[in-house]
C-alpha cells in the first residue's frame, strides 16, 4: 500500500507578494502557466506593451474576508521572536555602532 503526501499549500513570504511585470508577447506565449502561478502564489502580474502597463492579472478571492482574516494562511510561524537570544546587552551608546 502506498501513501501519498497531501499537496501542501505554498508558504509565501510577504516580501514575495510584490507584483511582477511581463511583456504582452511573453504573456501570450505562457498565458496558462502564468495564470496557474497567479492562482497558486496569490500574486498579481502586470502585463505591459512597450514597457507601459496595460493590464493586471490578479487572483480571484475564494471568499471575501474583508480586512479581518485577509492574511490567513499567508504568514508562517517562525517561533519565539521576543525572548532574549543570550547575547549581552548594555543600554549605552556603544551598542548603536
Amino acid at each position: 500500500m502506498t501513501t501519498r503526501k497531501k499537496a501542501q499549500k505554498s508558504n509565501v513570504s510577504l516580501l514575495m507578494l510584490q507584483s511582477r511585470e511581463i511583456g504582452a508577447a511573453d504573456f501570450k506565449a505562457r498565458c496558462l502557466e502564468i495564470m496557474d502561478e497567479v492562482e497558486r502564489l496569490g500574486v498579481e502580474v502586470v502585463i505591459t506593451k512597450h514597457r507601459k502597463p496595460v493590464a493586471r492579472l490578479v487572483p480571484m478571492a475564494a471568499r471575501s474576508t474583508g480586512f479581518c482574516g485577509s492574511l490567513a494562511g499567508m504568514i508562517e510561524w517562525a517561533g519565539d521572536v521576543e525572548s532574549p537570544i543570550g547575547a549581552p546587552w548594555n543600554d549605552d551608546e556603544s551598542n548603536l555602532a
